[in-house]
């Protein structure tokens, strides 16, 4: 299965209670912070939710 890299690349400083709750959940801790998920849906919609403060790609 497809992996995807996702960084954080915008702060969540400003931002509502959820959208921080998300970028939590992804497991991305600080700017320019980088971490790998499996491609699946749940992770794909979170990423949805906030995809204006990360950068995705595909791996592999």
């Amino acid at each position: 299965m497809a992996k995807l890299k996702v960084t954080q690349v915008r702060s969540a400083i400003g931002r509502n209670v959820m959208q921080k709750k998300t970028i939590r959940a992804l497991g991305l801790k600080r700017l320019r912070h980088t971490v790998e998920h499996e491609d699946r849906p749940e992770i794909r919609g979170m990423i949805n939710k906030v995809r204006h403060l990360l950068e995705v790609e595909e791996v592999g």
